[in-house]
């Protein structure tokens, strides 16, 4: 029996890569799910099919995260399209790698708003249409655990204050019945990170098991916190990281 079924689900970044896998495995658990986008409709698209082969409805809405009144906007667009909002994955993220000395102004506050003010607009949005046993679940990095060279600066600082955001709302919003865990992936085989990449074999090295890891083992771990079977989950930060932290 799917777990999810009657609830509805928003995850941004949702047309490729781990976000995608989200998406559908969501759906395949029994929720409706809209997704955002920014550039990639075509691809969004394609995963608005694949949930709706899944028996499930299926919402493909435009919305740039470093743009604060868009991400705001999005997240009440996904409620009345779907008709209620339970679940909110805040996957859309950006990385800006190099040496610090190299970072612009620019840089720093885009990296910023996507990874960090994103999640917190969308968070407040979210809870403002969420019953009790609602669920955010912002997706972080393995960076923010462990920083194994030089360059990462931007990047992890962005994730690792989405340590903070999880633990306060969770404070925050655990009296109203609302869990907020985040999920912190490892390397990861995806178009953009790819298994068989320039920087694979290093990024492997890292890991316990010597392997990459893959978008559906990502999105099995936030099904399984979207459901409620983790009602008893909250404050977390839940690793899916083949050990690169141990």
């Amino acid at each position: 029996m799917a777990s999810l079924n009657g609830r509805a689900a928003l995850v941004t970044g949702g047309s490729r890569g781990i976000g995608a896998a989200i998406a559908l495995r969501l759906a395949q658990e029994g929720a409706d799910v809209a997704l955002t986008y920014v550039r990639d409709e075509q691809g969004a698209h394609e995963v608005v099919r694949k949930i709706e082969s899944a028996g499930r409805r299926g919402v493909a809405l435009r919305a740039d995260a470093a743009d604060p009144a868009a991400v705001t906007a999005v997240v009440g667009r996904a409620a009345d399209e779907l008709g209620r909002l339970d679940i909110l994955v805040n996957n859309a993220g950006i990385g800006v790698l190099g040496p610090i000395e190299t970072l612009t102004l620019a840089d720093i506050d885009q990296v910023l708003a996507v990874n960090v003010r994103a999640v917190f607009l969308a968070s407040r949005a979210a809870a403002g249409r969420m019953e009790r046993g609602g669920r955010i679940i912002p997706i972080g990095s393995c960076m923010a655990q462990r920083v194994p060279g030089p360059g990462g600066t931007l990047y992890t600082t962005s994730k690792a204050a989405l340590t903070g955001l999880t633990k306060a709302l969770a404070r925050e919003l655990g009296s109203r019945g609302i869990t907020v865990n985040l999920v912190h992936p490892g390397p990861i085989d995806t178009d953009m990170n790819p298994a068989d990449g320039p920087y694979a074999a290093s990024q492997s090295g890292l890991t316990a098991l010597g392997r990459f890891g893959t978008a559906d083992e990502v999105a099995s771990v936030v099904a399984f916190l979207a459901g409620d079977e983790a009602a008893y989950m909250t404050g977390s930060e839940v690793v899916v990281d083949g050990g690169h932290a141990a």
